[in-house]
């Protein structure tokens, strides 16, 4: 009796992790994919699972293959079952340099930069490497922009112009408006400020509090009083996987790049929640629109209606208490207090 009633309770085990492995698996997925230049982790992850942020769960590593977690064009992705659980694995149809002994010398040559990325960066590289969110105070501390050449009101890309301040020689210098003061529309804490980037310069000479510089780019005319800081040396992370948060997640759509309030799939918003709330790269939010608030005409009394799941966007920048995330899935259009929740 012991022993039936421990064969069927390993049945139904087997049934529900079937039904869960099935709930994972999209339908109709391939039982294998080449990896093609153009594609990125979310795509792949897409092709063969429902919530394609859950890759790592079935992500067999290969010990054989060097750098395993890195996925390059023309890898091949197979779909296998190990004791009955699906499993994504890689095998790996080029070399990679410096090279592996391992691999025929007659495939291709990759270097590791070439490696697929979780998204699409070329979306959000300019965003990433230039606006930021500062401390209150911490722009009006900075160099400022003093003149430009001939006593121009504005200045554009390759014109000179003269800063107010003290910068460091041969450097870098990313050039900023202050935007808006960002609070949390619940405490009403202040959680930083929207520096918006206009350009950047080069440090040619510094003469006592007054350094000339060269315009290198700019996104707008820069300006009389336009703030100045340090460019940041931060190269791209590229190879951060999509994860859901380890910690439960409550917060809020605080803006987005732009200054618009209508919201799409790959804008970048700013999310009220940051390091201190244990947000990380890479983390996968869902989004969701509050429900709307209705008559009920029999008790005569207002009901509010549930919150609805509209979206989905990604983690690609903390900071202490704030966050840029990506918007990759919009099943309608999604505005500025709108909820992010865990997936």
């Amino acid at each position: 009796m012991k022993k039936l009633l421990f064969t069927v309770l390993a049945v139904c085990m087997f049934s529900l992790l079937s039904w869960a492995d099935q709930g994972l698996l999209k339908s109709g997925h391939p039982e294998e994919y080449t990896v093609k230049k153009g594609d990125t982790l979310w795509d792949i992850s897409n092709t063969f699972l429902n919530t394609p942020w859950k890759w790592p769960e079935i992500w067999h590593v290969n010990p054989q293959i060097e750098n395993p977690h890195l996925i390059y064009p023309g890898d091949v992705i197979r779909l296998i079952y190990v004791d009955g659980t699906p499993r994504l694995t890689l095998e790996r149809t080029v070399k990679l340099a410096p090279g592996d002994s391992k691999l025929s010398p007659s495939v291709r040559v990759l270097p590791n930069d070439e490696a697929i990325t979780a998204i699409p960066l070329d979306r959000i590289d300019s965003f990433l490497s230039r606006s930021r969110i500062v401390a209150p105070g911490e722009l009006e501390a900075a160099p400022y922009i003093l003149a430009g050449a001939e006593k121009r009101l504005v200045t554009g890309a390759g014109d000179r112009a003269y800063v107010k301040g003290n910068l460091e020689e041969e450097s870098n210098y990313g050039v900023f408006r202050k935007g808006d003061i960002l609070r949390d529309p619940i405490t009403k804490e202040v959680l930083g400020v929207h520096a918006l980037s206009v350009g950047m310069v080069g440090v040619r000479s510094q003469q006592d509090d007054i350094a000339t510089v060269t315009v290198v780019r700019t996104s707008e005319e820069i300006r009389l009083g336009d703030r100045l800081l340090r460019s940041e040396d931060r190269a791209v992370d590229s190879t951060f996987y999509p994860n859901a948060p380890e910690n439960d997640v409550d917060g809020l759509i605080l803006a987005v790049e732009g200054g618009v309030t209508q919201i799409g799939k790959m804008n970048v918003v700013i999310l009220n929640r940051g390091d201190r709330e244990g947000l990380a790269v890479g983390n996968v939010l869902a989004i969701y629109k509050q429900g709307e608030l209705v008559r009920d005409r029999v008790t005569g009394k207002n009901v509010q209606l549930p919150d609805e799941r509209a979206g989905l966007l990604m983690v690609f920048r903390t900071f202490e208490k704030m966050s840029f995330g990506l918007v990759l899935e919009a099943d309608r259009p999604l505005s500025t207090n709108d909820k992010i929740r865990n997936p």
